[in-house]
């Protein structure tokens, strides 16, 4: 299953920042598990993410798809409203499915969850956050989430939720509590530390900014010193610079050397198990 969550980072002027973080990890009941699949999606031209739980092999491909549309101009115009932006990309992945084999039942989970967040174009503070959902026998429903006024958690899903919530007890009490990092902290400590089998892999975390005019960014993560983009696993040399990278703490490092940067600041995790 999966590992979902979503959340805002809140200072003085207001929302400054939204965040979808997952796991990696797609199983197959208790046949097998592949930790390197992919669950959060960043759209390169608009301040849009998405990310989903429950089926796996539908919203893999459509999600895809999605985002390459719209980064392609050709889902939604540049003006569109975040209401607009979310109706579009609804409308997409519903009329998709109508196109699915008539076997549906056999080949997909009874459940699909996706989540979209996003920035309005023209009111840097302004954003906005809904779920899509799906379920056999009752189809396709929307539902929008109220922003909270200081930073906090928007959406948990799947599977590892519960073990989420529970271990978020303790970061909501703990010293770097009302901050995205905490969130974060919580998100990477829930993971690696998780009982339910389905979740796991390496962390993956998109998210939107209120700067004007900036488009939505997927983040590198380093875990154990090693690199991952989306859950896979980045081993080969390459120019590192064009992606930005962040470990585990949540704090900013050099994609090369997998150290924090000089001028970031450190983000200790004080409520972190082993």
């Amino acid at each position: 299953m999966t590992l979902l969550v979503s959340w805002i980072g809140v200072d003085t002027h207001g929302i400054a920042s939204a965040y979808i973080a997952a796991d990696s990890r797609v199983s197959w009941s208790d046949i097998g598990v592949f930790d390197h699949g992919r669950k959060v999606f960043a759209f390169r031209h608009s301040p849009d993410i998405l990310g989903y739980c429950g089926d796996v092999l539908f919203p893999t491909m459509v999600l895809s798809q999605i985002t390459e549309m719209a980064d392609g101009g050709l889902l939604f115009s540049p003006q569109s409203s975040c209401k607009e932006r979310f109706e579009s990309i609804k409308e997409k992945l519903v009329h998709q499915f109508k196109k699915y084999p008539s076997m549906v039942k056999e080949i997909t989970m009874d459940t699909l969850q996706v989540i979209h967040i996003s920035r309005d174009q023209n009111k840097k503070l302004k954003f906005e956050c809904r779920l899509i959902q799906w379920a056999r026998g009752k189809g396709w429903s929307g539902k929008d989430k109220a922003m909270p006024k200081e930073s906090d958690i928007l959406f948990v899903l799947g599977s590892g939720s519960k073990e989420f919530n529970n271990n978020f007890d303790r970061y909501r009490k703990g010293p770097d509590r009302g901050t995205s990092r905490s969130v974060f902290h919580c998100f990477c400590d829930t993971l690696f530390n998780i009982k339910d089998k389905k979740c796991g892999g390496a962390p993956q975390l998109v998210g939107i900014y209120r700067k004007p005019d900036s488009s939505a960014m997927t983040y590198g993560i380093i875990k154990e010193k090693q690199r991952y983009f989306l859950g896979a696993r980045i081993s080969n040399n390459v120019d590192f610079a064009h992606v930005k990278w962040r470990n585990d703490l949540f704090e900013l490092c050099d994609g090369k050397s997998m150290k924090r940067l000089e001028q970031a600041q450190t983000q200790p995790d004080h409520l972190r198990r082993s």
